[in-house]
């Protein structure tokens, strides 16, 4: 193992990339995946890098099965979205998605608090970029709120860390027992992680970001909280009924959503919910489902927003009222989000079966019968938002308009395809997946009774949905979340906190300005200003009311009110005696 964390691999080239020539540019963000993903392979469990930082001993980077799962993924996913972007000549949003994913990927290597809250801050800065990239005023808006809530996780995550260093002298990142501290710590991972409701940040900014910056949202800041909650709070029954939650939440909202990455985006909700029943759950089998759920998560949803993202690319428009009949100019790409989608699903022979399979049997097994029940729901109602709902209205039904419909890129195409043929082999050869889990598999997926359960459902959801289909149409909706709570007073906090507060200050400022500019002028002449405020004082006696002095000069005389120069001699003296008494008396 190097002396150097794998993430310095993509923050050097990432410092470089402004120097190579433009073309070159894209060619060599797949360089740092490409190299990460054959140093993981190589790498054998058990290794450790530690770094002495002033009194502490770091463990920067420790590997083992839980760590080397997520890093495959992370570093084979990247590399996959870099083919996606092959295409994009915009050096900051690549410098940016280099720094995520190496983040990321330096997250969950992380042996320690401290070196995981400076990659974990390190992936809110670069992943806010890839938000702010397209430029327009709801992403700058949706970037910013992001950003603030990514960075209050941040610090719940180090205030739990002082504090877990407080109570037990270590900043060793693994299992965490109770305490004030591993509270903070669950609550920031839980802000990543989407759990409602914290959850708003995810639906409202992921489908502002770019065609491309979204792909890479998809995959990593999620899953990274999957993977520190397996890490730290493995067996919290409490995690169990939130995921729960969390599945048929998310599937829920997917009905009036009308983004197309919206919907996706609360389908990372739903979907990251069955990971944290998982890890609820505990134990080999609860940690194996969250992992391997994590693992193909990232593979289908990527895909999935890669499709949709071609659709954005090639329309313009992201929403489903504003397009429609895209079958016959898209067709490839319906081809390919349809196996994101029956992977998502669920569908057998993708690899979303092979690893929801494990979820829900890891939470059968332990006995929570009513969030296994959870979950199928949310299976269903994945199938048929996803599997059937959106690519109808995108493509099967006629556009509600004109659209104009340009060319996808090629590179587009590859990254897609890659991740389909990914997606098809993992379900077709599930030890592909099982074999890179933390522990032993002893769970088989195919068979009989488990696929006659499967087909059944997705076969009546199917059926349901073809009576209904004619009745459905896209609304012009907007998605009341719980970000309402801080959208919508967020007008009057900020006349009140900050405009009030600039009134405030600029208030003082003009009354202070005032002052020393008054204080500026009887500082010309302090005696004549003291004179002239006694007589402002002093009675007017029989003068008539707006009469003048006869006694003032019409025109400013300087020596009018100034002192002899013998007074100032006669104080400097007073002075100068004080001194020498004062002198004379302490020695």
């Amino acid at each position: 193992m190097s002396n150097l964390p794998l993430p310095v691999l993509f923050y050097g080239v990432a410092l470089l990339l402004p120097a190579l020539p433009r073309p070159l540019r894209a060619w060599a963000c797949l360089v740092p995946p490409a190299v990460a993903l054959a140093v993981l392979v190589a790498w054998e469990p058990g290794q450790v890098l530690l770094w002495r930082f002033l009194t502490l001993t770091l463990v920067v980077q420790r590997v083992d099965g839980l760590s080397l799962a997520f890093g495959y993924v992370f570093a084979l996913f990247g590399l996959l979205a870099g083919l996606y972007a092959l295409h994009l000549r915009d050096t900051p949003q690549q410098v940016a998605s280099l720094v995520y994913v190496g983040s990321a990927l330096g997250a969950v290597l992380a042996g320690d608090l401290f070196t995981l809250l400076v990659f974990w801050e390190a992936m809110a800065l670069a992943s806010t970029y890839l938000i702010w990239a397209r430029g327009t005023p709801s992403a700058r808006r949706a970037g910013m709120r992001y950003l603030f809530v990514h960075l209050a996780g941040g610090s719940l995550l180090m205030a739990g860390a002082v504090l877990h260093w407080h109570a037990t002298g270590s900043l060793y990142f693994g299992p965490l027992e109770g305490g004030i501290g591993a509270w903070c710590i669950l609550l920031a991972f839980a802000i990543n992680a989407a759990i409602p409701p914290l959850h708003a940040w995810l639906p409202d900014s992921y489908p502002q970001g770019t065609v491309t910056g979204s792909v890479f949202l998809s995959a990593f800041t999620t899953k990274a909280a999957v993977y520190a909650l397996a890490r730290g709070f493995a067996g919290w029954e409490v995690l169990i009924w939130v995921g729960a939650v969390m599945a048929v939440y998310g599937v829920l909202f997917t009905i009036v959503e009308n983004d197309i990455r919206g919907i996706l985006s609360y389908h990372i909700v739903s979907q990251v919910g069955y990971m944290v029943a998982s890890v609820g759950v505990g134990g080999p089998s609860g940690v194996n489902g969250a992992t391997a759920h994590a693992v193909a998560n990232i593979l289908f949803k990527g895909l999935l927003f890669m499709a949709t993202g071609a659709v954005v690319y090639a329309t313009g428009a992201s929403r489903l009222t504003q397009v429609g009949g895209l079958l016959r100019p898209l067709p490839w790409v319906l081809a390919l989000y349809m196996v994101g989608a029956c992977s998502i699903s669920g569908v057998p022979l993708f690899s979303g079966f092979i690893s929801k399979s494990l979820v829900i049997h890891a939470v059968e097994k332990a006995r929570y019968d009513a969030a296994a029940l959870m979950l199928y729901l949310a299976a269903v109602g994945t199938f048929l938002s996803i599997g059937l709902k959106l690519p109808w209205l995108a493509w099967w039904r006629p556009a509600p308009g004109p659209v104009e419909v340009r060319p996808v890129p090629p590179n587009m195409y590859v990254g897609m395809v890659l991740a389909s043929v990914i997606n098809i082999v993992v379900g077709i050869y599930p030890q592909a997946l099982y074999g890179v889990l933390p522990f032993a598999v002893d769970y088989q997926p195919y068979t009989l009774p488990h696929l006659v359960e499967t087909v059944q459902v997705l076969g009546f959801t199917a059926v349901g949905f073809g009576l209904v289909r004619g009745l459905l149409k896209a609304t012009p909706t907007i998605t009341l979340d719980t970000d309402w709570f801080y959208r919508r007073p967020g007008r009057v906090l900020f006349d009140l906190i900050v405009d009030g507060v600039n009134g405030l200050f600029g208030g003082v400022e003009r009354v202070t300005l005032r002052g020393v500019g008054a204080l500026v002028q009887a500082s010309r002449n302090p005696i004549g200003t003291l004179v002239r405020a006694a007589e402002v004082l002093r009675p007017r006696g029989r003068l008539a009311q707006g009469a003048s002095n006869p006694s003032e000069p019409s025109a400013y005389d300087p020596d009018r009110y100034r002192l002899p120069i013998g007074v100032l001699g006669l104080l400097l003296l007073a002075l100068f005696v004080a001194v020498m008494v004062w002198l004379w008396w302490m020695g």
